[in-house]
């Protein structure tokens, strides 16, 4: 099993910035990819950002240019950032952190419990 604890989520201003941490700890072998995905009241949960354990990254187009997804991998823990920059109202949602790892049986996903972004005047 993975662990995944988010944190960050606060209410901003139109405009300003947050950046979001979520640590993974468990049974982390195995983990290829990591994102960050919201959902907004009444909408489906859409990806916002992803990185492979190779570094490569992958952004909705309504955030490109203003979010920016990295990770860091310790011993036991890896540590996932988005530092979201130019918040927009649109931009309000629950921000969950996911992790995908391949085994011989299959590919999982694993989730936080979600952080609440809100970003209003």
């Amino acid at each position: 099993q993975v662990q995944l604890v988010e944190s960050g989520g606060d209410l901003v201003q139109p405009g300003g910035s947050l950046r979001l941490s979520c640590a993974a700890s468990g049974s982390i072998f195995g983990i290829y990819a990591m994102g960050w995905y919201r959902q907004a009241p009444g909408k489906q949960r859409e990806l916002v950002a992803a990185i492979t354990s190779g570094g490569s990254t992958n952004y909705a187009d309504s955030v490109k240019g203003r979010f920016t997804i990295s990770r860091d991998n310790a011993k036991n823990t890896v540590y996932l950032y988005l530092q979201m920059n130019i918040l927009k109202p649109e931009d309000t949602a629950v921000y969950y952190c996911n992790a995908r790892k391949t085994l011989a049986t299959g590919e999982y996903d694993y989730w936080g419990q979600g952080t609440q972004v809100t970003v209003s005047s």
